[in-house]
């Protein structure tokens, strides 16, 4: 396995949670308790870093930055099981040196436990669908149109911040950084688990659908990664 890949994913893991914890403290300061405009700062800021980010790190690495991303290619071949822990550790120490760098950007210690509660079964199902549909949109992306996929992937987020109840985490990495910051992008630590249980149960329930049930386009990759 390349050393670059995992620098790759590390660093876009890294730079994305930046982009969320930043944009969610500058969006906090600057809307004036309004939290749509709040959060429609923070949806427009990730959005945008997403489509940079995987343009930039995709010929390097794939640019999963997402460990339920990772899980599912490498259960549809198109990554090497001896690659995926690797990637997965790449991942969440990268989102939780993005949080630190957001915090340091203004001002704040670099860690602090989220206190933002996200629970109940709405929220959960809503990440489960939330990452779900992120993992069909780059399966049947890679498939059909990859030069897309970027832009498929940040429409996705973008939309989904919106539709969901839980503001679409969709991402184990991104959901562990996000816990140890105490803004409007955080989240209670005591939430995590069920929100990575809820992305793993819509990462495995969207490779059973790519697998059995949507046809040609979502046929399985060839050989592995790394």
């Amino acid at each position: 396995m390349r050393r670059a890949a995992l620098v790759a994913e590390g660093l876009g893991a890294g730079l994305l949670v930046v982009a969320v914890v930043g944009s969610g403290i500058m969006a906090e300061r600057l809307s004036g308790g309004n939290e749509a405009l709040a959060l429609l700062c923070n949806t427009i800021a990730t959005g945008a870093a997403l489509v940079a980010l995987i343009l930039t790190f995709a010929p390097v690495s794939g640019a999963h930055f997402n460990p339920a991303v990772s899980l599912a290619l490498a259960a549809r071949g198109e990554l090497s099981w001896r690659a995926l822990p690797s990637y997965v550790a790449a991942q969440c120490g990268g989102a939780l040196l993005g949080t630190a760098a957001a915090h340091a950007m203004f001002g704040l210690p670099l860690f602090s436990l989220g206190t933002k509660v996200r629970s109940g079964f709405g929220l959960l199902l809503a990440e489960s669908l939330a990452t779900l549909g992120l993992i069909l949109v780059i399966v049947g992306g890679n498939r059909r149109t990859p030069l897309a996929t970027p832009l498929a992937v940040a429409a996705w987020i973008t939309g989904a911040y919106w539709f969901t109840s839980s503001t679409s985490f969709a991402n184990p990495a991104v959901t562990l950084g996000r816990a140890l910051t105490d803004s409007f992008a955080g989240i209670r630590p005591l939430d995590v688990p069920g929100f990575v249980l809820a992305q793993l149960a819509g990462t495995a329930a969207a490779v059973l659908l790519a697998r059995r049930s949507l046809g040609a386009r979502f046929a399985h990759g060839r050989g592995g990664v790394a």
